[in-house]
């Protein structure tokens, strides 16, 4: 009897599409041992793409607060189904899962979908997916979903070229290389060759021994842990957490609250996050032993 095998996701560029397909390829490719099914995931009205760039930053209070959105119904196949695997991708939002992954999540229907069931988170993001991540663990764990295993492929450039890149990426629709920019996103060496951890993943899942899985991913390149970023993000979820509620409460002032915010993150981007990132170099071999634990922790797959 074949097994079940869910790909679960959201795309609007199509990047996470090609990657969660080509991960999933492995198990494509013994059709008499697994049966593979595609959900992704619809808004009843769903956001731009390419993003106009008022639209991008309004969306930032509902994001950061994982309020949600009304979700399509997921196909009867899904929902009539026991999976024995779920590959599950998301992209990230203001450090948090996206809405419509939050949507989801929050849909009624992610309870009877993950419940009891293995699953592989695999993100595609700019660089920071660290504490988002850990927000969708407590979602995971309170659906008594089992996380086997993480993988995060990112835009392997530096911040501050990766920046450019995606908001000419969101803005126009262009990801290519254009004059001195290179392309944005994940590398299509690295999307083309997502297929190694879906091999990765058979292999475990078909032995049974899904426990041991992420160290191997991790070994293969699957997570790539920036200390500084990490540092990053955590200031970010503080301030974010400030703005956003603000923004909420203050709903006469909201047009104009967005756009002081967008200034003020464009701000911390290009002046707050160098100060960071001295202090994160100076301080380097006083938190060397801290920082080699919490890329530990970052690596796998627990939740503290």
């Amino acid at each position: 009897m074949s097994k079940n095998i869910l790909v679960l996701y959201y795309t609007q560029t199509g990047q996470l599409e090609d990657i969660v397909k080509n991960i999933a390829q492995p198990f494509e490719d013994k059709k008499d041992e697994y049966k593979v099914t595609y959900y992704n995931i619809q808004l009843k009205k769903d956001f731009p793409f390419p993003w106009p760039s008022d639209v991008f930053f309004n969306t930032f209070p509902e994001s950061y607060l994982q309020i949600p959105s009304e979700i399509l119904p997921p196909p009867e196949e899904v929902l009539n189904t026991k999976f024995d695997l779920i590959l599950f991708g998301y992209q990230v939002w203001y450090l948090t899962p996206s809405i419509p992954i939050i949507s989801f999540l929050k849909s009624g229907f992610a309870a009877d979908i993950l419940k009891n069931t293995p699953v592989v988170t695999i993100s595609a993001t700019r660089n920071m997916w660290m504490l988002s991540q850990e927000k969708l663990k407590v979602y995971l764990k309170n659906f008594d979903a089992k996380l086997v295993g993480n993988i995060a492929l990112v835009d392997r450039r530096d911040n501050y070229t990766s920046v450019l890149t995606i908001l000419r990426w969101m803005t126009t629709g262009q990801k290519e290389k254009s004059g001195i920019l290179p392309a944005a996103g994940v590398s299509d060496e690295e999307i083309n060759g997502a297929g190694k951890y879906g091999k990765i993943i058979e292999r475990y899942f078909e032995n049974n021994d899904l426990a041991n899985l992420q160290p191997d991913l991790v070994k293969n390149g699957a997570v790539e842990i920036r200390a500084f970023l990490v540092r990053v993000e955590k200031v970010g979820n503080k301030i974010f957490t400030i703005w956003s509620n603000l923004i909420i409460k203050k709903k006469e002032k909201r047009p104009l609250l967005i756009k002081f915010f967008k200034v003020y993150l464009m701000a911390a981007i290009w002046i707050i996050s160098p100060i960071v990132l001295i202090f994160h170099i100076l301080l380097a071999p006083i938190l060397w032993t801290k920082r080699q634990k919490q890329k530990e922790y970052l690596q796998g797959i627990n939740l503290k």
